[in-house]
């Protein structure tokens, strides 16, 4: 089946901004402007076509990407409205990672909010261009000129002016749009949201002037031959001329136009769709995507954007469907896959069907016969396909730049209201872990519990709410516990004589063993010294399991031990009464007492953890650090006037951390940690935990 939409005249765009800047009302107006709805569904009212998720409707937020298609004058656009909350960071990373441009949504007032930094410098790192959207101008307090120069300052960004407003707060009227100097008036009483273009009224005719030629400015920067021609005679220059040097600067990440308007109202939409259309690149603008051989990592191989190129495609979301089971939600790179055909997943090295493609909208979706480059679409059939996978061509294999995810942070600990929850529980917890890359599990031995780790407290209250809601599982939610170890710091020997006597056969088993530190991660080392046959050879293994199993509860808390070596170097032996049971027991025995004689002391696990903050906020930060017994390792620039802190800090002390960090940066600082090494417990803290240990053990 041919293409029925010419690929220079589509747009993959995504809708990014801080949480209530109005995203994903501006995505139901873009939504009924093309005809896609009927009616505007309201964030408030808990209708919004993208948030279709139960727990988004309850809170009013946007919590998974939710993809959709829609056209606008000759254009398709297929868009991606992300969550702006921090916690649901991996689906604004995924989506910018296969997106081609995208809006970014500012509030009149805010301006630029902390989590609007975040995405921005997401969006950065995968070079996305932008437009920027001033939206909610009929709030009070709404200062379109302010948020233009935030945009430029806080974000370090070209921003272009386009439009202005004409007034703002109560007396939003339309906007005076800068390339046609024409006014565009919406009139608040019609149904159909009507407007008229008039001439500039009188009173902002040297604004529009002032505005216009600063755009004019930017965009011949862009052009050399423009440049010429400006020099020459700025009215020389045409309207399709800087359209198309906008256009250019946009694509390089350059420029960044800036519309404004308040979706809510209806007002300045349509001239935010005419704007993506006109300066958003289509996938044909981009260069071709690069990737690996999987035979030869350092084999690069392009693919272009072209439906006769090789098929590649790069898998960034899973979700599961009640009714449909497993969705893959993937981007086409190039080349075209027809329904029902085999795909190379060149990541995990496996052949798959894909039983049906669908274009997506929200949560509803149809048919599609086949694929081509620069589309989105889901699959379904693709079981082994995971976020970040590739899927392509068996016969021209390549590997995409897979998506990077920031580590979890924050950790809770579940267990199942009852023992038939069990298995409903690992079912629920593997599909969502399936879905989310930044929600793992792992079964902690030391403590028993199931932890469930992610991006904040509220990215883990909807894991467990969802657990509830979509799996039926009553999960016992609990704090998790800190994995502790025990060491020693000096060698010791010691003998142990095991005998039982009871009538009959008794139990005969004396070890003598020498034991000592071992390097830091080396773990544990077993080692036989015993010359003419003191111990039989064959009781050897069972004194090394004794020892293993002493290791796995420590003598100091009863946390399991590391980094000790162990040498047997005498004992003996009973001719009918010694035993491998004997042997064992004696081992355990002999350790517990050679490890209390060696200076044992309790080890924490320490996190190497890395803020970015704005300068403002250091002092604070760093503070907060020391009084959670951190150790800051240095302090250097970043880029648009951000500081990196390095530090590190025990796990114990970091549980919440990421909730006071927020509260301490207005929210915009953003962390990551990750497992560093063991460090030994400082004295008084250790004694506590000791002190609890044993309270435990009595109860």
């Amino acid at each position: 089946m041919a293409r029925i939409i010419n690929p220079q005249q589509q747009r993959n765009i995504g809708i990014m901004a801080h949480i209530d800047a109005g995203k994903t009302t501006l995505t139901e107006r873009i939504l009924f402007y093309t005809g896609k709805t009927h009616k505007t569904g309201e964030v408030h009212d808990g209708e919004a076509t993208m948030d279709w998720m139960k727990q988004e409707r309850e809170r009013g937020i946007t919590i998974c990407a939710a993809a959709t298609t829609c056209f606008w004058k000759e254009c398709r656009i297929n868009i991606i409205d992300t969550p702006g909350h921090v916690d649901f960071t991996v689906e604004v990373e995924r989506s910018l990672r296969v997106l081609d441009g995208a809006i970014a949504v500012f509030c009149a007032v805010g301006g630029v909010e902390p989590q609007s930094e975040t995405v921005w410098r997401q969006s950065e790192k995968y070079n996305v261009p932008k437009i920027a959207f001033v939206n909610k101008m009929d709030r009070v307090g709404a200062d379109f000129y302010d948020v233009l120069k935030s945009i430029e300052k806080d974000l370090g960004a070209n921003a272009i002016p386009m439009v202005i407003p004409i007034g703002s707060e109560d007396n939003f009227k339309g906007i005076i749009d800068l390339m046609e100097m024409k006014a565009y008036i919406f009139d608040e009483n019609s149904e159909d949201h009507e407007y008229r273009v008039e001439e500039v009224p009188a009173d902002l005719l040297e604004t529009a002037k002032k505005y216009h030629h600063i755009m004019v400015e930017k965009a011949v920067e862009l052009d050399d031959t423009l440049m010429e021609k400006y020099l020459e005679a700025e009215d020389k220059i045409t309207q399709e001329e800087l359209i198309r040097a906008i256009r250019k600067g946009t694509i390089a990440n350059k420029v960044v136009p800036v519309m404004c308007g308040t979706a809510f109202k209806n007002k300045g939409v349509r001239k935010l769709l005419d704007a993506v259309n006109l300066y958003l690149p289509s996938p044909m603008d981009l260069p071709a995507v690069k990737g690996t051989d999987p035979n030869d990592p350092e084999k690069v191989i392009e693919r272009k954007p072209q439906d006769d190129e090789p098929f590649s495609a790069l898998a960034f979301k899973v979700q599961a469907d009640p009714h449909m089971g497993k969705l893959v939600y993937f981007r086409v790179y190039s080349g075209r896959l027809p329904a029902g055909s085999y795909v190379y997943n060149a990541t995990k090295d496996k052949k798959e069907r894909i039983s049906r493609i669908l274009q997506m909208h929200a949560n509803e979706r149809e048919n599609r016969e086949d694929i081509y480059a620069g589309d989105i679409g889901a699959a379904i059939g693709l079981d082994h396909t995971v976020t970040g996978d590739t899927l392509c061509d068996s016969d021209k294999p390549v590997i995409l730049e897979a998506i990077e995810f920031p580590a979890p942070v924050v950790s809770i600990s579940v267990k199942p209201g009852s023992r038939a929850e069990q298995d409903k529980l690992s079912k629920g917890i593997a599909k969502l872990a399936e879905e989310d890359p930044t929600f793992t599990i792992h079964h902690d031995e030391e403590t028993g519990e199931t932890i469930l780790s992610g991006m904040g407290e509220l990215h883990l209250e909807i894991i467990v709410d969802r657990l509830k809601s979509e799996f039926s599982v009553e999960a016992v939610v609990g704090q998790p516990k800190v994995a502790y170890k025990e060491t020693i710091l000096n060698n010791a020997t010691e003998e142990y004589k095991h005998i039982k006597q009871s009538g009959g056969r008794g139990q005969y088993g004396h070890v003598e063993f020498e034991i000592s530190p071992a390097d830091p991660g080396q773990g544990f080392e077993f080692e036989n010294k015993i010359v003419g046959g003191a111990i039989p050879r064959e009781y050897i293994p069972a004194v090394e399991k004794g020892v293993i199993e002493a290791l796995r509860k420590g003598a100091l808390a009863g946390y399991p031990v590391v980094d000790v070596k162990v040498n047997l170097i005498d004992g003996s032996y009973h001719d009918v009464d010694s035993s491998e049971i004997a042997f064992k027991i004696a081992a355990i025995e002999c350790f517990k007492e050679a490890f209390r004689k060696a200076v044992p002391v309790l080890l924490e696990p320490y996190m190497s953890l890395e803020v970015v903050a704005p300068e403002e906020y250091i002092g604070n930060i760093v503070g907060n650090l020391c009084s959670r017994r951190g150790k800051v390792l240095g302090i250097e620039a970043g880029k648009a006037g951000q500081q990196i802190i390095a530090a590190e800090a025990p796990l114990s002390e970091l549980f919440g951390y990421t909730t006071t960090l927020r509260s301490l940066s207005s929210g915009r600082a953003t962390s990551s940690m990750h497992f560093e090494k063991y460090v030994e417990v400082p004295s008084a803290i250790a004694e506590k935990i000791i002190e609890e240990s044993k309270e435990k053990k009595k109860e």
